[in-house]
């Protein structure tokens, strides 16, 4: 059977611990990392364990088993959310550096590939589940490692001034990550502009049939240039354009030419009844 995604659990991270723990003990797969057991979460589901941060684990897709790796699956880090303002969320973003500075691991101006079905799928299950207990969904825009070949994407929790990360929280992304498909009949695009929570791209993803991959904040946008912006797009896999927050972020040099500018309105809104029944056909499809 064909690897579909690999998690990695970083034993030094609160979240993927916490998370590792809700699954309890998981049967061996076939092959080792670094001595330790590849473990079956699910059909087509792998788990690894690592011992230090997951940020700067920096090309961990090649010490994957080889057979493994050229599944070419996706990588899923459940992680710890932390910022400046200790926002309480639940956030789903893809890997890499805009910038001229790579301080939270990866490189400096390099992006890793994204998977965008897999990623709106987190985040509209995640978006479900958490109204339950108050804590909002977001799509998070790319800023750091590590650096794999691997499509990869974080699905993380803030959880603020707290000692431990919500045991709510903790469930619905153990729920969740078993649950993930690559959603079908969405249009792919690369978001610009906009805040780091991504709001806007957040709002036009859960409404509409839209699956982001690399979101470029408005605050990056000053000092990009012409070949981030097409490695960018290049590793958004599946990328159709460009959605733009703003008119006039769409007028920045570096983007001209790159790819088709998109509108809102280019993709259906999703059906009504749709959002409340993804977790359930997600359930039914994991047979659980």
């Amino acid at each position: 059977m064909t690897t579909e995604v690999v998690v990695i659990v970083s034993e030094s991270d609160p979240v993927a611990r916490a998370v590792a723990e809700e699954w309890g003990p998981l049967p061996p797969a076939e092959g080792h990392v670094d001595g330790a057991g590849v473990r079956m979460l699910r059909d087509g589901i792998v788990l690894v364990r690592r011992p230090g941060p997951h940020i700067h684990d920096e090309k961990v897709d090649l010490r994957l088993p080889k057979p493994l790796w050229e599944d070419r699956p996706t990588l899923i880090f459940p992680s710890i959310h932390k910022s400046e303002r200790n926002v309480p969320c639940l956030t789903v973003h893809a890997l890499g550096n805009p910038g001229p500075k790579a301080e939270f691991g990866g490189r400096p101006r390099t992006f890793v590939p994204a998977d965008p079905l897999r990623m709106v799928s987190a985040l509209r299950l995640l978006d479900e589940g958490a109204a339950a207990f108050g804590m909002n969904a977001t799509y998070e825009a790319t800023h750091h490692g590590p650096e794999v070949d691997l499509p990869a994407f974080f699905v993380e929790i803030g959880y603020g001034e707290l000692p431990h990360p919500p045991r709510e929280a903790v469930r619905l992304i153990a729920e969740v990550i078993p649950r993930i498909r690559s959603a079908a009949g969405e249009k792919v695009a690369m978001g610009v502009g906009g805040g780091h929570y991504a709001p806007h791209f957040t709002e036009v993803a859960l409404r509409r049939r839209w699956a982001l991959g690399h979101i470029l904040s408005r605050h990056v946008l000053e000092g990009i240039d012409r070949a981030t912006v097409v490695q960018s797009f290049e590793r958004t896999t599946g990328a159709e354009g460009i959605l733009f927050a703003r008119a006039e972020d769409a007028r920045h040099p570096a983007f001209r030419e790159v790819a088709p500018r998109l509108r809102e309105q280019d993709a259906p809104p999703r059906t009504e009844g749709e959002a409340g029944s993804s977790m359930d056909a997600a359930r039914s499809a994991s047979g659980t």
